[in-house]
């Protein structure tokens, strides 16, 4: 593993958001939804690509409190604008645990 410094973490935007929206993504390459993560007033409401439709189903994502990297490049994923990087765990099969806050938050509060 490779170490990295304090300030290096803090170069990280780690904020949490509320899933609004959920879509198929038939377009994806692997099976995926289209995510739309409200982030707060500051932020507003960003575009995610997530890996996760072996263990959720869209109606049970809806008002959600997810993780998610604010500051990576968007990715193109097919026609589809990814924004915000939607943190999970993947296990050995390949099936993605979302991070998600366990205690509701406000929109948009940054990790620390």
């Amino acid at each position: 593993m490779q170490k990295i410094t304090w300030k290096d973490f803090e170069k990280i935007e780690i904020r949490v958001g509320t899933i609004v929206n959920v879509k198929d993504f038939p377009k994806a390459k692997m099976p995926a939804y289209k995510l739309l993560i409200n982030f707060g007033d500051n932020i507003g409401i960003k575009h995610s690509s997530a890996q996760i439709t072996d263990l959720y189903q869209k109606e049970d994502l809806i008002g959600k409190q997810v993780i998610c990297v604010m500051n990576f490049p968007s990715k193109q994923i097919a026609d589809f604008d990814s924004e915000v990087l939607t943190t999970g765990f993947a296990k050995e099969n390949g099936e993605v645990i979302l991070a998600v806050s366990d205690v509701e938050v406000p929109n948009g509060l940054r990790l620390k």
